[in-house]
């Protein structure tokens, strides 16, 4: 299982300074003399030996509970699964899962993960781990529940809207090695860039990707959708390199901690693709540095957003080593498009909202030409790009792909339309 927060690479905070001679003593810290009075006494007095580890970080997981759902303490082991995570090499059953309104819940499944073949699914909601529940746990722990030895088993109890009962769903572990990119070229010069997750080499795999598909089009793309779905997000640096390929100038996303202004600002800086015509695809498991380039691509009008409301992650974290190899993963600012939204709860609004399934169309049957017996056959050869079209199932996939054929249409038409210009005498 991979973490669905959205990185800072590792920075240094500065340490506490020691307080001024005759300043007031800050009370929060005196309270420590209680807890080590409550440790010495359960150490010394409780009915069974205890291990002082387990009490301290049973403590410090307590103290970041108080706080928002993406602050957690990682013991070494799972410090060190976060640090495979990000490198896009890790074990587990392959799910995303956030925490959210106190409940273990599935952003993504990744594809052809043991989790996605079982049938779960992104809204999913986590209630027990091998019979454990997961009320009774953090989110540090659920994870380092699920993860485990390849080959092994882990029982995932899962409860899901129309469930009347939650169900056991049985998964082998397996070694993930993920490349976080697809390609897709359903229709000649139309090409697809899905993005699973932000890791090390994100920004990399996409322009191979794209330096591939323009060899399959004869040098050059008609459009493209970058297709962020079931995105659970990941680090910063990479998904501002990735709405920087799009972009041509201008702010990215910035982040703002306690002060009301800006603590960082990420502008465009590096190479950008030629401007033909984008769609972005998002969905609800859309989240973190996914809706950063989705936020950015819409504010600056470099794509068409399709598709429906996206998570709502608009915080940013940074992972912090401990002295013992231990790691705090904490929430540092708030993070704001170019015109300055934040998403934090409401996600990025799509400019066209497309539900994943298609609406029913109704019983009513309209009898056609074809209908009829006899009938002429048709002189001309039926579209080759219409008939891929109609393979397609995913319906946002097919909608996003009909809008770009209509915007090379309009184009022609615009370009049709225009005046010639004056000759000079």
């Amino acid at each position: 299982m991979r973490y669905a927060a959205l990185w800072l690479s590792l920075m240094t905070l500065p340490l506490l300074a020691p307080a001024a001679v005759g300043a007031e003593p800050d009370p929060t810290y005196e309270k420590l003399d209680v807890f080590a009075q409550v440790l010495q006494y359960v150490q010394n007095g409780y009915v069974e030996k205890v291990d002082g580890k387990r009490l301290v970080y049973g403590a410090i997981r307590g103290m970041l509970r108080s706080l928002d759902p993406h602050t957690s303490f990682m013991t070494p082991e799972e410090f060190k699964s976060l640090q495979e995570d990000t490198s896009g090499n890790f074990g587990g059953v392959g799910v995303e899962l956030e925490m959210k309104d106190g409940q273990l819940t599935v952003v993504a499944p990744l594809d052809g993960s043991p989790a996605a073949v079982a049938g779960i699914r992104a809204g999913d909601r986590v209630t027990r781990i091998d019979g454990a529940a997961v009320e009774d746990m953090d989110f540090g722990e659920a994870s380092r529940r699920i993860k485990g030895t390849p080959g092994t088993k882990v029982v995932l109890t899962i409860d899901r809207d129309g469930f009347d009962e939650p169900k056991d769903f049985v998964l082998i572990r397996q070694r993930l090695h993920m490349n976080p990119v697809e390609m897709l070229l359903p229709l000649p010069g139309y090409a697809v860039i899905r993005i699973r997750s932000f890791q090390e080499r994100t920004e990399r795999f996409m322009m191979d990707a794209i330096t591939a598909l323009k060899a399959q089009s004869g040098g050059q793309l008609k459009g493209l959708i970058l297709d962020l779905r079931n995105n659970p997000g990941g680090l910063l640096q990479q998904a501002v390199r990735v709405a920087d390929r799009f972009l041509a100038d201008g702010l990215i996303v910035e982040t703002r901690g306690r002060s009301a202004r800006p603590d960082r600002e990420f502008a465009h800086e590096r190479g950008t693709e030629p401007a033909y015509p984008m769609i972005c695809l998002i969905n609800g498991g859309s989240a973190s540095a996914a809706e950063i380039v989705a936020g950015a691509l819409q504010d600056h009008g470099r794509a068409l957003v399709l598709g429906t409301r996206s998570f709502g992650k608009g915080s940013v974290q940074t992972v912090l080593p401990l002295k013992d190899g231990s790691g705090l993963k904490m929430t540092i600012a708030r993070y704001y498009t170019p015109k300055l939204r934040s998403i934090q709860e409401q996600g990025i609004i799509p400019d066209v909202v497309v539900p994943e399934e298609a609406p029913p169309q109704g019983d009513g049957h309209f009898t056609r030409e074809e209908d009829l017996a006899r009938h002429l056959k048709a002189e001309t050869a039926p579209d080759p790009d219409r008939e891929r079209l109609e393979r397609i199932q995913d319906h946002q996939l097919k909608t996003a792909l009909t809008y770009l054929k209509a915007w090379e249409r309009f184009g022609k038409m615009a370009r049709a339309a225009s005046p010639a210009p004056e000759k000079k005498p």
